[in-house]
């Protein structure tokens, strides 16, 4: 029962900082067909080159697994970009003083918050027709995102950005 209590501790911290995402697709498109894909050549990530260069690895890696390949006269163009956003840490402590007086009541408290701001990073990624240059597919992803964090730490929380995006493709058509 103890480590009951410790594992659904554990599960509630790790679920804040899973990446959402949201996704968008052109209703008339045939997912089925599409196999090749190549990095949109006017590519403008707003991301360090580091990472720009990490997020391309990831890409490539996750796009071959979910059976893609990478090819010169591809059937989409993949383009991603990124903006960050920092969000006031909601986690404070609350302090209160107070007294009574037979029927009378008084009360002051006020909230000490945690630790600075989250930094969050939203990478958009666009599948687009290579045949007429239209927008197919999108995923909006947010995270949180350590800028200090180690390469390999960055990477890996690019690799989840890129992981929750593609989980969303091919879109089920309902």
């Amino acid at each position: 029962m103890k480590n009951l209590k410790y594992l659904l501790l554990l599960f509630i911290v790790s679920s804040c900082n899973a990446p959402r995402a949201t996704y968008d697709y052109d209703q008339n498109m045939e997912f089925n067909s599409i196999n090749t894909f190549q990095i949109y050549p006017d590519l403008k990530s707003n991301l360090s080159q580091l990472d720009e260069q990490r997020m391309l690895d990831v890409l490539n890696s996750e796009m071959n697994k979910i059976g893609f390949t990478s090819s010169e006269s591809p059937d989409v163009y993949l383009n991603f970009y990124s903006s960050s956003f920092e969000e006031p840490n909601r986690n404070n402590i609350g302090i209160g003083v107070g007294g009574t007086g037979r029927n009378v009541g008084v009360g002051v408290s006020g909230g000490i918050p945690l630790g600075g701001s989250n930094t969050y990073l939203r990478v958009t990624f666009d599948f687009i027709n290579a045949k007429n240059d239209s927008l197919i597919w999108q995923a909006i992803v947010d995270s949180q995102f350590d800028l200090n964090g180690t390469p390999m730490e960055r990477e890996e929380q690019l690799r989840a950005m890129v992981q929750k995006a593609l989980k969303g493709y091919p879109p089920n058509k309902k």
